[in-house]
Parts: structure tokens; sequence; C-alpha cells
């Protein structure tokens, strides 16, 4: 029985997202997340864009905080692809969150170019 408990402790507890607490981290482990999430076919921020079919270049301002959570998405190659296709991905990728959490109170921006 206390070996159950022992084995359930553990699993939650390797189940905890990591603290990133720098900046630069921070960012360089967003942007890599995302690289690997978009040519991961098993991973649902993929499978979502494969779905809507978007293609083509679109540059986001995304803010992160707490918990992995995205704050906001905003545009700024506005007007090179169309807006409703635009507008999905904004969504989709506004859905999306991040395997590691950011220090309490904390926000951090960062820009990012998603090629489809």
């Amino acid at each position: 029985m206390s070996i159950v408990l022992i084995m359930l402790a553990l699993a939650t507890f390797g189940q905890k997202k990591q603290l990133v607490e720098y900046r630069d981290h921070i960012v360089t482990k967003a942007i890599a997340e995302l690289d690997s999430a978009l040519v991961t076919p098993k991973c649902d921020l993929y499978r979502q864009i494969a779905e809507s079919g978007i293609e083509g270049e679109y540059v986001f301002d995304i803010t992160l905080r707490e918990k992995g959570v995205i704050a906001t998405v905003f545009v700024v190659n506005d007007g090179v692809n169309g807006i409703p296709q635009q507008n999905r991905l904004k969504d989709i990728v506004k859905r999306y969150r991040f395997s590691f959490k950011v220090p309490k109170g904390k926000s951090y921006k960062f820009q990012y170019t998603f090629n489809l």
C-alpha cells in the first residue's frame, strides 16, 4: 500500500512544470518549444494548424505569463496574409500552454515567426 502511495507521489511530482526564471532563458525555451511543436505531429498545436489549413508566414508578439499561459498574441505583419487565417492562427496560438512556468506576477514578451 505504501509503495503505491510513493509511486503516485513521484508521478505527480514528475508532472509539475519547471520554473524558468531569467528572461533570456524563458524566451529561448519558449521559441525552442514552439519550433518543436510545429514539427511534431502528435502535438495539439501542429494538429490544429494542419486541420485549419493555415499557410504562410505570420509574425506575432506573444506575451507569456505564469504557469506557461499565453496572455496576449498581437499580429506584427498585418496585411501579408488573409485576415481570417491570421485570426484563426492567433486563436490557436492563444490556447497553447507551454511546458514550463515563469515567476509569479511576471510576464515576458517575445516575437515569433510562424512559417507554415
